[in-house]
C-alpha cells in the first residue's frame, strides 16, 4: 500500500510540474483599426522673465524751420512753388515716436501649452477600444492582435 501512494504521490507531481511547464505559443498578426476620434493631451509650461514698462507721454509738436515768424503769405508761397520744381532730394522727414518715461521693471508671467501624448478612440470588429498614443495616428490604427486559448490554473492536489 504504501508502495502505491508514493507512486500516485509521483505521478501527481510530475503531473502538475509538466503542467506548469507548458509554453503557450501565441497567435499574432497585425490588422487596422478605425480612429474614431483623437484628443490632445496638453503639459502646461509658465515662465515669468523680466521685462521694462514705461508710460508714454505724447510726441512735442512738430516745428517747421522754414516757417519764420513774421513771414508774409507770399514768400512761403514762392517757397513752396521753388520747392516743387527744384531737383531737391531731400531725406523725408522723421517720424516722432512718443517719448518714453517713469520706466519700470515688471515680471511678465507667460503659459504654455504643448501636446505631450494623444487619447485615441478607435473601433476593430465592432468593439470600441482607447489608448493613449504618444503620436496622433490619423484616419486608421494599427494594431497587433493576439490570439490564445485560456487556460485555468493548476489546482495543487490536496492531501488529506
Amino acid at each position: 500500500m504504501f508502495r502505491y501512494s508514493a507512486l500516485l504521490a509521483l505521478l501527481l507531481t510530475t503531473q502538475a510540474a509538466a503542467q506548469e511547464r507548458v509554453v503557450l505559443a501565441e497567435n499574432v498578426r497585425l490588422d487596422y483599426a478605425q480612429v474614431l476620434s483623437v484628443e490632445p493631451v496638453y503639459q502646461t509650461l509658465r515662465a515669468s522673465r523680466t521685462e521694462q514698462q514705461c508710460d508714454d507721454l505724447p510726441p512735442p509738436p512738430k516745428i517747421d524751420p522754414s516757417a519764420k515768424e513774421g513771414e508774409g503769405r507770399w514768400n512761403r508761397m514762392m517757397d513752396s512753388i521753388r520747392g516743387m520744381f527744384s531737383d531737391d532730394s531731400s531725406e523725408p522727414e522723421p517720424k516722432s515716436e512718443p517719448i518714453q518715461a517713469n520706466c519700470r521693471v515688471v515680471p511678465v508671467e507667460r503659459e504654455f501649452r504643448r501636446p505631450i501624448a494623444y487619447d485615441v478612440d478607435y473601433i476593430y470588429k465592432g468593439t470600441k477600444y482607447r489608448s493613449r498614443l504618444a503620436e496622433d495616428p490619423g484616419n486608421r490604427l494599427r494594431i497587433r492582435v493576439s490570439v490564445a486559448p485560456y487556460v485555468p490554473p493548476v489546482q495543487a492536489a490536496v492531501t488529506p
